[in-house]
């Protein structure tokens, strides 16, 4: 997996210092910045995968800089890392861009899964972009919202069509159930739970069951996989 480039901006050093060893510690590549100058002026020459903003910042505050991020980068992933707690100032954060907000005093663990699903739903750069999914004769309309195998219209709950729009972005890729309950449910993966397993089987049955060939395929002790066999 490459290394994730985050940018930190925190004026507390402490606090600061400890996160980025923790982050380094996890395999990420971490540049802190102290105040919210250094923070803009990081931003704007260096690339990065997500950014972490305390709020009160001295020279640029975090929804200031949050703001002008947003206005240079629509894509990365923000999170608002700050002791204001008041519904308030997370409407505020927001409304600036912010795409997550954790409060302080927080748990490291509860900051890496922030990380995680948004770094997850950052990264396309294998999967295909567009209004039509295929493989084989399956096609599904992203627009429409409609599924069908050759000419037989298939009808999806709602979750069923994210699950099955997940694989076909993904396809001939094993995804594991890891992946899916971060990409589809937005949640840590639970080993006790056999959410995924039971909806994997209700599209099987709607996409698979009276088709040639078969496309959603399990690989044991890694996942699933739908297989383009067009």
């Amino acid at each position: 997996m490459d290394e994730r480039k985050i940018l930190l901006v925190e004026d507390e050093q402490k606090i600061a210092d400890a996160l980025k060893m923790g982050l380094t510690e996890d395999g990420y590549y971490v540049e802190a910045a102290y105040d919210g100058n250094i923070g803009w002026k990081l931003f704007q020459q260096h690339s990065y995968d997500l950014i972490i903003l305390d709020i009160n910042l001295p020279g640029i505050n975090g929804y200031d800089l949050c703001k002008r991020i947003r206005n240079k980068n629509t894509e990365v992933p923000i999170i608002m890392l700050t002791a204001l707690s008041s519904l308030n100032d997370k409407i505020e954060g927001y409304d600036a861009g912010a795409d997550d907000y954790v409060i302080k005093p927080f748990e490291f663990r509860e900051l890496l899964m922030k990380m995680r699903v948004l770094l997850k739903r950052t990264s396309h750069q294998n999967i295909p972009v567009g209004t039509i999914l295929k493989a084989a004769d399956l096609e599904m309309n992203l627009d429409s919202k409609e599924v069908k195998r050759g000419n037989t219209m298939i009808n999806l709950t709602a979750k069923e069509f994210q699950l099955l729009e997940y694989l076909l972005r993904n396809k001939n890729r094993v995804v594991s159930r890891s992946d899916i309950a971060v990409n589809v449910w937005d949640i840590d993966f639970d080993t006790n739970t056999n959410v995924i397993d039971v909806y994997i089987n209700y599209v099987r049955n709607k996409v698979d069951k009276k088709f040639e060939p078969k496309l959603i395929h399990t690989q044991v002790g890694m996942g699933y996989i739908l297989k383009d066999n067009s």
